[in-house]
């Protein structure tokens, strides 16, 4: 069976619906055809629902962390949000903004989610990546294979949540997705890393 396009839009308004992370919407979205209503009804039977969205209270609650280089030459800010001012205030809730801003600095994200890429900036990319496939002299459906490939490894690279922790010591390899989702499974609040400014000294 052939996948179905699943949109960007569709992604956020049925993460905005049921609070379950980017990649589990995108696989009930997939599983249900498109199908919006049919998809929150197979992220509610997977559990990957948060409760009813803890009453539509949403993520209004949570802390700026700064970061800053030894070098004084790169400072972040980001603020990452959880529903409740007892989380926020938890030690572990606090950590992991923590360790969101150090990987700012380190790995330079340029959005925080697929959802928060510009038109403008994708198309760009994909004219990029259509003249490089081109010019390799594969077959046209061979070609959109390709850019569609390349396509996603560069939103790996320049999508904060795809990112792999920088610290491979103490996250063992997960993405920033991945401790998201575990940071809001033990806080049984819905958490989330809202924006950021990276600064670094010269740089426009």
């Amino acid at each position: 069976m052939s996948e179905v396009a699943i949109s960007a839009k569709d992604v956020k308004a049925l993460r905005e619906r049921t609070g379950a992370g980017m990649m589990d919407c995108k696989a009930a979205l997939q599983e249900a055809g498109g199908d919006l209503d049919k998809a929150v009804e197979i992220l509610r039977v997977k559990g990957q629902a948060s409760a009813a969205k803890r009453g539509a209270r949403g993520a209004a609650e949570g802390v700026v962390s700064t970061y800053v280089h030894a070098n004084q030459k790169i400072g972040v800010l980001v603020e990452v949000n959880c529903e409740t001012d007892f989380v926020a205030r938890t030690e572990a809730f606090q950590e992991f903004a923590r360790d969101v801003a150090l990987h700012i600095a380190a790995a330079a994200p340029r959005f925080v989610s697929d959802e928060d890429v510009a038109e403008e900036d994708r198309e760009s990319e994909l004219r990029v990546l259509r003249e490089q496939a081109a010019g390799e002299g594969k077959p046209e459906n061979v070609q959109e294979k390709i850019v569609e490939g390349r396509l996603r490894k560069w939103l790996e690279e320049v999508v904060l949540l795809h990112q792999k922790h920088v610290n491979e010591d103490k996250h063992g390899g997960k993405s920033i997705e991945e401790l998201r989702t575990e940071v809001a499974a033990n806080t049984g609040e819905n958490v989330v890393i809202r924006r950021f400014a990276r600064f670094q000294v010269g740089e426009e």
